[in-house]
């Protein structure tokens, strides 16, 4: 990708435009140590000056709960931390953008979830990362009152919360379900159909499942995008939203027809959180009533977004912010959430 894009972060607490209502966000919370630009790893005990180290909120819950947050959700976190000084940089960076982290449950004896990023010159991103407290999550941890309670519910990667979580997050996902919340559902690793099997119950329940190509094709052992999306329609799931990096994304509702959505050109910092950020753009375009398509543009568009800077965090500012930006790439799109949004 390539071309100029706004960038910039929000404050700390920031929040600009409308009241998207109350989303949860349950799943992987993991602190991210990021630096730029890595040419090479010094042999021995050499050293390298980089331009540019970041620790942010990232996998697939804590990301996609600061993007929501930027473009206006009462986003409530909910997931498992290390009892550690990990767990109280990661809140700190989920509280500095307005995020609730109360249901953010201490683990004792096991660290927080980490990622060392060392960020190549063209944007890819290497990982060395500790799995940490993620799957530690118990169905005890979860206020049921506060899910049946919210407009959205998005279940962060159910692949990485253990065996156990199969037998109680369908629960979940069905209590959101029932009092008329939008449930979506994404994961953070790749997979195969074993995981498929485990996250059935959750895919039944969901509205969407918004997958990377790669994630789909695995967890489906299916080598053509369609097929795999079938296979997941067919286990009761309402609609699928897959992203293909540089290449956009594909949505589909209801079992009708594929539709690409582009990618907007930016010139790429790092992709790190680029699916979280495309995550939280859908859900967005979907609370405000927008058609599938249009959700995905404003999802394609903060997915670019976070692309222009360091860290899942990157690149968005607000919901007006992101509009403007997809304006330039696809105004038809930008100008049809614009009217949901003064609705």
């Amino acid at each position: 990708m390539s071309g100029p894009a706004e960038g910039g972060r929000a404050g700390a607490g920031a929040q600009a435009g409308p009241d998207l209502g109350r989303v949860v966000v349950i799943g992987a919370h993991i602190l991210d140590v990021l630096g730029r630009p890595v040419e090479a790893i010094p042999p021995g005990q050499g050293s390298a000056r980089l331009q540019e180290i970041r620790a942010t909120a990232a996998g697939t819950a804590a990301g996609t709960s600061v993007d929501l947050a930027k473009l206006g959700a009462q986003v409530a976190s909910v997931g498992a931390i290390g009892a550690d000084l990990l767990g109280d940089v990661l809140a700190a960076a989920l509280q500095r953008h307005g995020v609730d982290t109360a249901g953010l449950v201490r683990k004792p004896g096991v660290q927080t979830s980490a990622t060392i990023l060392p960020i190549r010159p063209n944007g890819e991103r290497p990982a060395l990362h500790v799995p940490g407290a993620t799957s530690r999550l118990t169905a005890g941890d979860v206020d049921l009152a506060a899910v049946r309670g919210c407009r959205a519910l998005m279940l962060g990667a159910p692949d990485a919360l253990g065996e156990a979580a199969a037998a109680w997050l369908p629960g979940v996902a069905r209590a959101a379900s029932s009092a008329g919340a939008l449930v979506v559902v994404d994961v953070l690793h790749q997979g195969g159909p074993r995981d498929l099997e485990r996250i059935a119950g959750v895919l039944a329940a969901a509205d969407w499942f918004l997958p990377n190509a790669d994630q789909l094709r695995r967890l489906t052992g299916r080598g053509e995008i369609a097929a795999a999306v079938k296979d997941v329609l067919a286990l009761g799931t309402g609609g699928v939203a897959v992203t293909l990096g540089a290449e956009g994304c594909l949505v589909t509702a209801g079992g009708g027809e594929l539709t690409a959505v582009p990618a907007i050109s930016v010139d790429v910092v790092d992709t790190t959180g680029c699916g979280d950020g495309f995550n939280a753009g859908m859900i967005a375009g979907l609370l405000l009533g927008c058609e599938p398509v249009d959700a995905a543009w404003l999802g394609s568009a903060c997915g670019s977004l976070v692309a222009t800077g360091l860290g899942s965090d990157a690149g968005i500012v607000s919901l007006d912010h992101a509009i403007g930006f997809l304006s330039r790439a696809e105004p038809g799109a930008a100008g049809r959430i614009g009217s949901h949004l003064a609705a």
